[in-house]
């Protein structure tokens, strides 16, 4: 998670909101790295999630990611869970929930849906305190600079 950490502080770096994913394989070994990119590629599908997955699946040669584990600082969205199920990642690690968008348990759970395909293990709350404070750090700066664009 440290390491997703630190592309959640890229993101943020970038105007982004800071969410930051790793993916590795079986071995432990990372495979992927990404952060969100929505705003400086005007891409809405551009969460960390997506492109770490996008990463993963050109350096593997292959759209499943069996046996891959991600690591990513805020809990994945809808779009991002149907992915996740969709590349048939093994198992998903995340920081904080997302009570507004939260697919992994918290809002709805397609992860684990048995009318899916596939389902993930999901295991939640690691580093969780400083996965929220980074999210939390941002948006107070957005909102104390007076940008009232939506992210």
């Amino acid at each position: 998670m440290a390491l997703a950490l630190i592309e959640a502080e890229k993101a943020g770096k970038k105007g982004e909101v800071p969410v930051g994913a790793i993916i590795i394989d079986s071995c432990g070994k990372v495979v992927a790295r990404g952060h969100n990119l929505r705003e400086s590629k005007s891409d809405p599908t551009a969460h960390a999630e997506i492109v770490a997955i996008r990463k993963a699946s050109k350096k593997t040669g292959s759209w499943r990611l069996a046996g891959c584990t991600i690591f990513v600082t805020l809990e994945p969205c809808p779009m991002c869970a149907g992915a996740l199920v969709n590349s048939r990642i093994k198992r998903v690690v995340f920081g904080c929930k997302d009570p507004k968008a939260g697919a992994c348990g918290t809002l709805m759970d397609i992860t684990s849906d048995s009318r899916l395909n596939h389902r993930i293990e999901v295991v939640s709350g690691v580093l969780e305190e400083k996965c929220s404070n980074l999210l939390k750090e941002f948006f107070k700066s957005r909102r104390s600079r007076g940008n009232q664009r939506s992210l």
